[in-house]
């Protein structure tokens, strides 16, 4: 079992939809670059009308803090999703200021390989959360783009063999839910996102055991607009009802 998030809400419906099925957490992007963004009022206007059963999470990317600070008091979120370049300094900083409210920091990693491990290292003291995605060049998420099926080489790539030392056989390439399982050795709760779908959930869930499992397009059926039945199987599969 792991807890929901449903990502790139955009209206009221779907909303309502993944709460009643029983999501835990629901996903609001103010990137403004985002296919599924959506203004403050908007936002406000669904977390309003609907019962306080859920985490709203706000999704940011390289925003200024007094930007994101404002639509956190406004929409009285749970949570800020970090999906850019924010360094740990700013983390750090943000984190400070959200504590009073009980404000959580999930902080978003594009998984490329074991220089990204080593990335997320560092944001172990400023993060209560991490996000792991697939990578996709330019984007900063919710492209739908399965983990399962990226293959990343175990190594990191630009490791060399000493001059006298003997060349062995290649690491096997792994998978992006190999590396989520590997990111767990930082003992943070962890999200896995990534490609994932009513039918590979549930094997997503028994491979990496994470805290909570998130998706966007996975349960679409337009742009935008979420699938109803969709929906309810990738909840019932996440949580084993």
């Amino acid at each position: 079992m792991a807890k929901v998030k449903i990502c790139g809400i955009t209206n009221f419906q779907d909303a309502s939809d993944a709460v009643m099925l029983g999501a835990d957490f629901l996903g609001f992007n103010f990137y403004k670059k985002s296919k599924r963004k959506l203004s403050l009022d908007n936002a406000l206007e669904i977390i309003t009308k609907l019962p306080p059963v859920f985490s709203p999470v706000g999704i940011f990317v390289d925003d200024e803090m007094n930007t994101i600070m404002q639509i956190v008091q406004k929409c009285k979120l749970n949570a800020v999703q970090l999906h850019g370049n924010e360094t740990p300094e700013y983390c750090t900083e943000l984190s400070a200021q959200l504590k009073p409210q009980n404000v959580k920091i999930i902080k978003a990693f594009n998984m490329k390989g074991a220089e990204t491990l080593a990335q997320m290292e560092k944001y172990i003291d400023s993060a209560d959360y991490f996000l792991i995605d697939s990578y996709v060049e330019g984007e900063a998420g919710g492209t739908g783009v399965s983990m399962q099926d990226q293959l990343i080489p175990a190594a990191n790539p630009d490791e060399q063999p000493a001059q006298n030392e003997q060349t062995t056989p290649e690491k096997p390439e792994l998978s992006g839910w190999d590396l989520a399982i590997e990111a767990k050795k930082f003992n943070k709760p962890i999200f896995l996102a990534g490609g994932l779908t009513p039918d590979n959930v549930e094997e997503a869930i028994e491979k990496v055991l994470p805290f909570a499992v998130d998706v966007a397009t996975g349960v679409e059926r337009l742009p935008r607009r979420k699938d109803y039945d969709k929906l309810k199987k990738f909840i019932t599969s996440s949580k084993g009802y």
